[in-house]
């Protein structure tokens, strides 16, 4: 497949001149609540992103939305959560990254959390790769895939993106 790179960075310079203001406004948003993801093992899930990911369980109660389903939450840092879904019951089958889907959840961490939980994984075997020395991609036990990203919020590659 043939692909116009130079038409792609042009039509990418015409968004960001049309759409990217010298003086932001401010957002009419307070900060991410809570990602939600679905959990097929809640605790696996628990293992995962509390034992090996460090990041704690704050909350699990039952969703609102389909009895006998968990809602569960775990801190991620700056006041955001991620938080999961299992639904007993509903053959949901496996995670599939489709267009319109998700792609990854990218989680900022400082450099030593960065080589500490790189090394975690690694212990681990979870199946991981390092990119460009900031970023490490894996997928979670139900295939959601996942980046620890050591560039602080706010930058990425170098970039102010906020």
């Amino acid at each position: 497949m043939d692909i116009d790179y130079a038409a792609i960075e042009r039509r990418r310079d015409e968004i960001r001149d049309r759409y990217l203001k010298e003086r932001r406004p401010p957002s009419s948003a307070r900060g991410l609540h809570h990602f939600a993801l679905l959990s097929s093992d809640v605790e696996r899930t628990i293992e995962f992103y509390q034992g090996l990911l460090e990041f704690p369980l704050t909350e699990i109660f039952e969703n609102r939305d389909y009895k006998g389903s968990n809602h569960f939450f775990f801190d991620i840092g700056n006041g955001n959560l991620l938080a999961f879904f299992d639904f007993p019951g509903l053959d949901l089958g496996p995670y599939q990254e489709v267009l319109g889907g998700l792609h990854h959840i990218a989680i900022s961490v400082d450099p030593v959390a960065w080589e500490r939980l790189r090394g975690k994984l690694e212990a681990a075997g979870v199946p991981h790769m390092v990119e460009s020395g900031a970023s490490i991609y894996f997928r979670d036990p139900d295939g959601a895939r996942l980046e620890l990203l050591a560039d602080p919020l706010g930058e990425m590659y170098g970039n102010r993106v906020l």
